[in-house]
């Protein structure tokens, strides 16, 4: 049996960094921080696209069939890590994984980077009210807001919808704003976001009834009739899908699913669907017992957060 990719990188950076700390501690006092080496371009200060490939190499080099793309090397919002992420392949499938690499170069971290302070949610909620400008259901006043970034290829986030349809029956005074994500993984993910773009641009209802029915319709679609059952899904929803179409290829269209897309990256989402309740992140949505997640969004109502 193999083990998931996800937890096969934390297994193996978990042992390195384990070693590296004990080899640091028996060494600090005659050992000077080994120096880094970057390429000319490179921020001196973030772990450069040979370190970073080397590491990669030594921990999965052994397997064959693993094979990884660095997506990005930048500085993380915790100041003095460097944020690292990698798309790993295996014959199953891909992950994306972030992992943060310490100032001394020596030392990589596995976890997730949350805010901290009196108001640890604030920043982003206030970010997200801002920029989060995607279709949306509920009051426009609503005390609660939930920013969902979903990528239409992706099995979790069609797996995790009918609990999202749930909460917001129950609670009326949520307001859910929907941001794509197309994770560069799926092949049909980005074309599904610009359609679903000028889907919205048309009617705020028929955005709703294209998402559903490209979730029901994910089995079917591929990159190669992608254009023809989103068209047709498009048409479906009540809209003219061939213009739609027109729509979607347009730099307009392309430019405005690179922004939602960067928004995502801005507030650390790596993964969909990824929720932020008034701010607050709840990355392993699928995983969350309802219950929670309907506490989550009560407690949220009376500003506690």
């Amino acid at each position: 049996m193999r083990l998931p990719l996800k937890y096969l990188l934390v297994l193996l950076l978990c042992w390195r960094a384990l070693a590296a700390e004990q080899q640091a501690t028996t060494r600090a006092k005659s050992t000077p921080a080994a120096p880094k080496t970057v390429t000319a371009s490179a921020d001196p200060s973030l772990p450069s696209e040979e370190i970073v490939n080397a590491f990669l190499q030594s921990t999965f080099g052994y397997e064959p069939a693993v094979s990884w793309k660095i997506a990005s090397i930048r500085p993380a919002k915790a100041q003095g890590l460097a944020e690292v992420t990698v798309i790993l392949s295996n014959p199953q499938g891909q992950q994306q994984n972030v992992f943060y690499v310490t100032p001394d170069g020596r030392h990589a971290v596995i976890g997730e980077v949350i805010p901290f302070g009196l108001h640890p949610y604030e920043a982003v909620r206030k970010e997200l009210e801002q920029r989060a400008k995607g279709p949306s259901r509920g009051p426009a006043n609503a005390p609660v807001t939930i920013v969902e970034f979903s990528d239409m290829q992706c099995p979790h986030c069609k797996a995790v919808q009918p609990t999202i349809d749930k909460l917001l029956s129950e609670e009326s005074d949520v307001r859910l704003v929907f941001e794509s994500f197309p994770l560069p993984s799926h092949d049909w993910a980005a074309k599904a976001a610009a359609y679903g773009d000028c889907v919205a641009h048309r009617s705020n209802d028929a955005f709703w009834k294209f998402v559903q029915s490209v979730y029901d319709s994910q089995a079917e679609i591929t990159a190669a009739t992608a254009d023809e059952k989103l068209t047709a899904l498009a048409d479906k929803a009540g809209v003219k899908g061939a213009e739609v179409a027109t729509c979607a290829v347009q730099d307009e269209t392309v430019g405005r699913i690179q922004g939602t897309f960067a928004l995502g990256q801005a507030v650390e989402v790596s993964g969909t669907p990824t929720l932020f309740i008034n701010g607050r992140k709840i990355a392993d949505v699928a995983q969350l017992p309802y219950e929670v997640l309907k506490k989550l969004v009560e407690f949220a109502a009376k500003g506690t957060m």
